[in-house]
């Protein structure tokens, strides 16, 4: 995670739209990369926080947001009073640029023509819309990601008109657009610079969060609670005991006995 200022200020410094440099990756896939690195950020310091916050024993209501601090405030109204200042210009020479009598082909004429309506579509509508969303969370990495895409689109954009009128436009037309150009240039700068700054800050956050899981995951559990033995003291109704009926004495059976015939050589004697 600690990638993510070092990628704010190679962007800044080593990826600068101008005419004639040559671009190692296209604008997309810079802006898809710093992107998807910033949201990985965002979630993984909700997923921490929501962890460090989820092991307090009693849930708690929602807390509100902690105030922004007065210097950060102070300083996005500064860059939002000086882009402000600088949009009105730029609208206002816009609409006094004469295309259609410069000297070149028409096919410029139509390109250069495209971009300037372009621009101040993107003047009079986005811009004051994200703008608004900023002033309303100075420190929302979304939203400061937001502006500052939006103004490197600008610069882009509006650069390319600047070098076209310099080259086929007037001179005082040159002038005035340079000039806005410059603020333009110093509007980017200044945000970009802020949103470094808020990266670090969201660096250190992270890592006090890391800190306090760390330190919460460590921390020994708690003994179970004693578990309760309930002794119940009366004693259950005893149950009835059947007696057995006493079982009498089988008797042997007695054999009749018959007198036993005397022999016959008994009887003859008697005789």
């Amino acid at each position: 995670m600690s990638n993510l200022p070092r990628f704010i200020c190679l962007f800044q410094s080593c990826y600068v739209m101008r005419p004639g440099l040559p671009r190692l990756i296209s604008r997309q896939q810079m802006w898809a990369r710093l992107t998807a690195l910033c949201s990985i950020s965002m979630l993984v310091m909700s997923g921490l926080a929501a962890n460090a916050l989820g092991q307090d024993a009693a849930p708690q209501s929602k807390a509100a947001p902690p105030p922004v601090p007065y210097a950060s405030v102070s300083e996005l109204n500064g860059i939002l009073a000086q882009l402000n200042q600088t949009s009105t210009a730029m609208q206002a020479d816009l609409a006094k640029t004469r295309i259609e009598r410069w000297k070149t082909d028409g096919s410029t004429k139509r390109q250069t023509q495209g971009n300037v309506e372009s621009i101040q579509r993107n003047l009079q509508s986005a811009l004051p819309e994200i703008v608004s969303e900023v002033s309303k969370s100075p420190e929302d990495m979304a939203a400061s990601f937001k502006l500052y895409r939006n103004l490197d689109a600008l610069y882009d954009v509006f650069g390319s008109v600047v070098e076209s009128a310099g080259a086929f436009g007037s001179k005082d037309e040159f002038q005035s657009l340079s000039n806005d150009f410059g603020g333009l240039e110093n509007a980017r700068r200044t945000m970009g610079e802020r949103m470094q700054k808020l990266a670090w800050a969201k660096e250190d956050e992270l890592a006090r969060l890391r800190t306090q899981v760390r330190t919460l995951t460590a921390a020994p559990a708690p003994p179970p609670p004693p578990k309760k033995i309930v002794v119940d003291d009366t004693e259950p109704p005893k149950k009835p005991v059947k007696k057995k009926p006493a079982t009498k004495p089988s008797t042997p059976a007695t054999k009749a006995t018959t007198p036993a015939n005397p022999p016959a050589s008994d009887a003859k004697q008697n005789n």
